[in-house]
């Protein structure tokens, strides 16, 4: 249990010790009847994080208060775990889940881009992770479209209520990130929004380099309107399924954020660790096809790091300094763009 107990105390990202456990899971067929009520995004109550609706976790992240110059569209990753649960979409009016969404993934991951922009987060009914596991990936391709919807429908809310105009960074996770890359072929990509697209920072998922018609990824640290990606694993090590979900994805290099193959300790910008506190200098990464090699963090823990080799569920964590940093200097960047070609 002992790699258990890191995951929970460092991220609380718990389903990924699912991945090493066993995967029987007590389910049932999808049932329409059972979804849960669906999110109204006119609402603020639908969403957990929106400019003016800050959480107080957030309180210690933000620097920049007033007058932020792009907005950061949030998708969290994959957080309803439990194997005795049947259901197979979130409800999102759970106390359990919407404080799992701020404490977790909103305190953990979305703060990195808090600074970026203004932040939105739209609660969404997430599908189980048992939609990942091959005995019942199948059965779930319903809910999977329902936590899309949900995704697609508090984006166009958003744009028409809330954007004004402003450039967009798109930022998710996991579970999260397939549904972003959906939604930026519907919204963004070879469409007239793409001119407004700061940067995509589609983590934890394979993302392929031709999956765009016209957003490439970014390969050098103030490129704008493309996407950047990584799964981070163990330095050295490959995943048992590693040729169906990593091999042929775009992995950037989340330190030099350019086509370096690796980076030293000393450029390493800093992990957030579950002590709130910010360690730099303390990876060293490898760029591997699909794969960013990471090596073990120098950080208070990493002793019980160290007896785990996937490391996805700290794919933002291990450089929330790098992401933070990086997504402010490319809205600079776009703004600085625009200024020239109007010039």
């Amino acid at each position: 249990m002992k790699p258990f107990l890191l995951i929970k105390s460092f991220l609380s990202l718990v389903y990924l010790c699912l991945v090493s456990c066993s995967t029987a899971y007590q389910t049932m067929k999808f049932d329409k009847k059972t979804v849960p009520v669906k999110p109204n995004y006119s609402d603020s109550k639908s969403w957990a994080v929106l400019p003016g609706k800050y959480p107080d976790l957030l309180q210690n992240f933000e620097k920049i208060e007033n007058n932020k110059k792009a907005d950061v569209f949030y998708i969290y990753p994959t957080l309803l775990t439990d194997k005795k649960l049947k259901d197979w979409n979130a409800d999102i009016w759970s106390p359990t889940i919407r404080n799992d969404v701020l404490q977790t993934a909103v305190k953990n991951q979305g703060t990195a881009w808090l600074n970026a922009g203004d932040l939105y987060v739209p609660f969404y009914r997430q599908v189980h992770y048992r939609i990942f596991v091959k005995d019942y990936g199948e059965s779930g391709a319903s809910a999977w479209e329902i936590a899309y919807r949900d995704v697609k429908n508090a984006f166009q809310y958003y744009l028409k209520h809330y954007n004004k105009g402003k450039p967009i960074i798109i930022a998710s996770h996991s579970q999260g990130s397939m549904h972003a890359k959906r939604l930026i072929k519907e919204f963004f990509d070879q469409k007239p929004l793409q001119d407004k697209l700061v940067a995509a920072y589609l983590i934890g998922t394979r993302i392929l380099p031709d999956e765009f018609e016209s957003i490439q990824p970014m390969e050098t640290p103030n490129a704008v309107g493309g996407f950047v990606s990584w799964n981070a694993y163990k330095m050295n090590k490959l995943p048992k399924d590693y040729k169906n979900w990593y091999q042929g994805g775009v992995t950037t290099n989340p330190i030099s954020w350019d086509l370096q193959k690796s980076s030293q300790l000393n450029n390493h910008k800093g992990v957030l660790n579950k002590d709130m506190n910010i360690y730099p200098k303390s990876l060293s990464v490898k760029v591997n096809d699909g794969i960013l090699w990471t090596s073990l963090p120098d950080i208070p823990g990493r002793f019980l790091l160290s007896l785990i080799r996937n490391y996805h569920f700290a794919d933002i964590n291990l450089f929330w300094k790098d992401i933070e940093l990086n997504a402010i200097s490319r809205v600079d960047a776009w703004y600085q763009k625009k200024s020239d070609e109007n010039r």
